[in-house]
């Protein structure tokens, strides 16, 4: 296993409570990512540094981005459509009305073009009453699978033909056989358990060759995973919990983190963003309502 000590860029001044999500808009060349507590969607410039905010009526847990300019966002209050210029929002679907303990957590939009999104348990007491779900642009819902306590880590092979999934509270990392047209999943499969000091599994991103970068958030690192769950390289990172990996850039070879506000040692430490290069690019990420092109099998 390889271990990487890469030189960090912190990039914003900006105290973030849990930083999370963060999205590379390749048409854009911006980055944008959410803070799940203030609650607030923010888009960074990286050639002005520029920060803008807008801010979220409740918690926010993930978001995508569409071809016209806004955004799906995830609250506490169900799937939106968010419009950048008004601040209007357009509500899709409630995937859990019967559930008010649970909020919406990591989501991203598949290589199908619908916006996959996984609640968690946000009582206390953490038990596996949240599921995976899958949005399609016209608001239709579908659960695809339950007994998970905190989903998390959603991100997609290069070819579109492999999904991967975590539950941050069971530690697991698990992966599926995914057709990019319809949508649907096949060959669930456990990949690997991440112990507390291996970094419990949170947001997470797939490179060009198919490997699996998972944000490390209890051990202050990411774990760069073989798709046969191989741990191929450990990065080591100063900040104390990273929640989420994006690769960005114009070449994809950026490597973009969220973090939490985390104590360690009696340090306190605020979330933030921090970028630095890698030597590999990273996968396409759709928008929604937009699927990408499949690529044919051999």
């Amino acid at each position: 296993m390889r271990i990487d000590a890469p030189d960090v860029e912190v990039l914003i001044d900006t105290p973030l409570g849990t930083g999370e999500g963060p999205l590379w808009s390749a048409a854009e060349q911006a980055l944008y990512f959410v803070d799940i507590e203030a609650p607030a969607l923010f888009r960074f410039d990286p050639a002005t540094r520029a920060l803008k905010r807008w801010d979220m009526p409740s918690p926010i847990g993930s978001f995508g981005l569409c071809p016209d300019g806004r955004a799906v966002v995830a609250l506490k209050t169900g799937v939106h459509l968010f419009d950048f210029a008004t601040g209007a929002f357009d509500f899709l679907v409630a995937p859990e009305p019967d559930k008010p303990g649970n909020r919406l957590n990591d989501g991203k939009v598949g290589p199908d073009g619908r916006f996959w999104v996984g609640s968690m348990d946000d009582r206390p007491e953490k038990e596996p009453v949240a599921a995976l779900y899958r949005i399609d642009p016209d608001g239709a819902c579908t659960r695809m699978f339950d007994g998970l306590t905190v989903s998390n880590g959603l991100a997609w092979s290069p070819d579109g033909r492999t999904m991967f999934h975590s539950d941050s509270r069971q530690r697991f990392i698990q992966a599926f056989d995914f057709d990019p047209v319809a949508g649907a999943l096949s060959n669930r499969r456990r990949l690997r358990m991440m112990e507390e000091d291996d970094g419990r599994p949170d947001g997470a991103a797939c490179d060009a060759e198919g490997f699996y970068w998972s944000s490390g958030v209890s051990a202050g690192c990411l774990n760069r995973i073989a798709p046969d769950g191989t741990l191929d390289r450990k990065v080591k990172l100063p900040v104390f919990g990273p929640t989420m990996p994006c690769f960005g850039g114009p070449d994809l070879k950026t490597l973009y983190v969220t973090s939490l506000r985390k104590e360690r040692d009696g340090v306190r430490q605020a979330g933030t963003l921090i970028r630095f290069d890698v030597d590999v690019p990273g996968a396409p990420v759709a928008r929604f309502g937009e699927p990408l092109r499949a690529t044919p099998r051999p």
